[in-house]
């Protein structure tokens, strides 16, 4: 536990980006625990990031002893991995499982946008980018498609 903790304050370091400006007004919102609104988020964010942490993810799933597909990135080896290590623990794959009323999506990403953490991203979002995110993550899909790995 001391050292999940140690490095989960390293991360606040670092800055925690899309993920965690999604889920401040989630979980203040839907009342939904911190940690289980990220988890569901992780693969949208990943693979909206794609572009900027392809090289980082093809490290880390060497630092996992993952297999990276030759003809396969280090982004879609890790949400492999995520996505796969999310159904062995039953957690939901999009966020339709707390109720979003979609018409709360503009005002959900306008203070997505505002969090403190969104600076933190390695790619910045607008308005219409968390709005589209938040979407994505609601219905299940990545229509963003940067990835063939399913979300569910």
């Amino acid at each position: 536990m001391l050292i999940a903790s140690s490095m989960g304050a390293t991360a606040f370091q670092k800055g925690l980006g899309a993920m965690h400006a999604l889920t401040h007004p989630l979980g203040a919102l839907y009342d939904v625990h911190h940690g289980l609104l990220n988890v569901v988020l992780m693969p949208y964010v990943i693979s909206y990031n794609r572009a900027a942490i392809e090289n980082k993810m093809r490290y880390l799933a060497h630092i996992l002893e993952l297999d990276v597909k030759p003809k396969s990135s280090g982004v879609d080896t890790e949400l492999a991995f995520i996505i796969k290590l999310r159904q062995q623990l039953d957690i939901p794959h999009d966020l339709a499982f707390i109720g979003i009323d979609t018409n709360r999506i503009p005002a959900i990403a306008e203070m997505a946008m505002r969090d403190p953490s969104a600076s933190g991203n390695p790619l910045l979002l607008s308005k219409e980018d968390y709005a589209a995110l938040l979407a994505h993550a609601i219905k299940g899909i990545d229509t963003f498609n940067y990835t063939h790995i399913p979300f569910c």
